[in-house]
């Protein structure tokens, strides 16, 4: 296990402990294998260990021979296009890391109302609240794109973080700035008009790929659709505020991108000032 380990040769014992024999034993998985594992699609490739966890931001600070460690105690998935990775209150735990494409974090209602949470990219993992706490699921993860990702289980994952101090802090600060983003939501929703929450959508995806100094880029854009999801409000409406931007030359659309042309003049606007 790693709380074990003293972070050099004995990394490789890491890759005898039970729940990274659990993950490492057989071929094909059968259906009771693949719930435990928090595989949603039936029809999924999965491949034993294999994926590279290089990129995972949480994991930077492993030496190779810790990763290669890791990745041993881990399984590979490989997802198409919208298929379901974990959904909202399935009973499985553990924890994914991204390795290649994107995924979309949503929540439906029991009336079929679809929230989008968040987007996903390589680097990012996901499927940490129920490997802590031990509670079901509290969102549907899809592939946005074909996707690569590792599932790595909750007790490896447990013992990760306990016998690392680095992963500790980075997982709280993943944590946390989840926090801070709900909470920038809740007050968009509860007290902007609907104009003022587009812009502020706009600042915050323009912040995440800045391109110059009171620039920002958006790449690839969101389609009206989406943004209409995740800020509760209308395709159309969408679209009038991002065309009036475009005519006051605040935004430039291009084919795939979104180019914020004047960033401190949508911060006013967000708040009011124009």
């Amino acid at each position: 296990m790693f709380e074990n380990l003293s972070r050099t040769a004995s990394i490789k014992e890491l890759t005898i402990s039970g729940s990274c024999r659990a993950a490492r034993s057989g071929g094909a998985l059968n259906g009771s294998k693949k719930q435990e594992l928090g595989m949603a699609a039936v029809n999924t490739s999965v491949e034993r260990g294999g994926a590279s966890l290089a990129g995972i931001k949480e994991l930077q600070n492993l030496s190779v021979a810790e990763l290669e460690a890791v990745t041993d105690c881990c399984r590979t998935h490989r997802y198409a296009a919208g298929e379901a990775i974990i959904r909202h209150q399935d009973d499985t735990n553990s924890i994914f890391f991204i390795v290649e494409g994107m995924v979309r974090v949503t929540y439906n209602s029991c009336k079929g109302h679809e929230v989008i949470l968040c987007d996903l990219s390589s680097g990012d993992i996901f499927g940490e609240l129920a490997a802590i706490d031990g509670h079901t699921r509290s969102a549907t993860v899809i592939a946005k794109k074909d996707s690569v990702v590792a599932s790595l289980p909750t007790q490896s994952f447990l013992d990760l973080i306990y016998s690392n101090k680095e992963i500790y802090l980075a997982v709280l600060k993943r944590l946390t700035s989840q926090v801070r983003h709900l909470i920038d939501r809740v007050y968009g929703l509860s007290t902007l008009k609907v104009p003022n929450r587009i812009r502020a959508e706009l600042l915050r995806l323009a912040k995440t790929h800045s391109a110059a100094p009171n620039r920002g880029l958006i790449s690839p854009v969101p389609t009206h659709a989406e943004i209409a999801i995740r800020l509760n409000t209308h395709r159309e409406t969408v679209t009038r505020e991002l065309n009036a931007l475009a005519r006051q030359k605040v935004i430039a659309r291009t084919r795939r991108d979104l180019h914020i042309l004047d960033m401190t003049r949508l911060g006013q606007m967000v708040n009011g000032n124009d």
